[in-house]
């Protein structure tokens, strides 16, 4: 297991409005290491996915907490664990599907899919009734302050 050089901790309320503020949060994050542009906006763009997963699909219509665990580690690895205690997903393998999807026509079904692309690993782990926790990792190519 790598080791970790630099992290951060932090929870907001599932509101829509916090989406781009976690966006940005793991973005700024990033940035110390001097990511490539696509490498900056693939990441966030995955961030921006499982955060509205956990708002739209983890806590439907009620509030809760969305827990964000980042870390830089060695050899530019960054991991990013996006949690919520939601109704949590019962099968996990299907959610991932491309275009399947819990909240009918309204939802394209491609969240998993985006994540997918934009990262190279992305690792979901999930019970019903207890939550969701997406960990999403990334080599950056540029030059990390260690």
């Amino acid at each position: 297991m790598k080791k970790s050089v630099n992290d951060f901790k932090m929870n907001v309320l599932s509101r829509s409005v916090n989406e781009s503020f976690c966006r940005a949060v793991v973005g700024a994050f990033a940035a110390l290491c001097d990511p490539t542009v696509e490498e900056l906006s693939d990441l966030k763009t995955a961030v921006s996915e499982a955060v509205t997963n956990c708002i739209v699909h983890g806590y439907r219509d009620r509030p809760g907490r969305i827990y964000i665990d980042a870390a830089l580690l060695e050899g530019n690895v960054l991991r990013v664990k996006i949690r919520d205690k939601g109704c949590g997903i019962e099968d996990v393998s299907r959610a991932m599907e491309p275009l399947f999807s819990t909240a009918g026509n309204e939802r394209s079904g491609l969240g998993f899919t985006v994540m997918e692309s934009f990262c190279d690993s992305v690792r979901v782990r999930s019970a019903p009734g207890k939550g969701t926790v997406v960990t999403l990792t990334k080599t950056i190519t540029g030059k990390c302050d260690e």
